[in-house]
């Protein structure tokens, strides 16, 4: 899978320090990742979910949100936001997807 941008997730352990080793593990995951759709990408990451045109991934043990648009045909994904479960709960997010 490729990712557009990795630059998202240095931003936000820049300011949450204490993300910067769940972020890193679930770029590699995802990384090495090539699903198909959604049920493949699930078998993955079981609490991936769709919001609108957005694809949510809960990191960290649920501390952290991340928010992308995602292209199984061209297996390319588009970080929008990473987030705190808080930031995420204010629904600020969703007009983007």
């Amino acid at each position: 899978m490729r990712i557009i941008s990795r630059k998202a997730f240095r931003i936000f352990w820049e300011s949450h320090p204490e993300s910067e080793q769940a972020l890193s593990e679930f770029y590699g995951k995802i990384k090495h990742c090539s699903p198909g759709n959604m049920p493949e990408l699930r078998q993955t990451f079981p609490s991936a979910d769709i919001v609108g045109d957005c694809f949510v991934f809960n990191v960290g043990g649920n501390k952290y949100r991340v928010i992308v648009h995602l292209d199984f045909e061209i297996q390319t994904m588009w970080i929008r936001f990473v987030l705190t479960h808080a930031e995420y709960d204010r629904e600020r997010w969703k007009p983007d997807c």
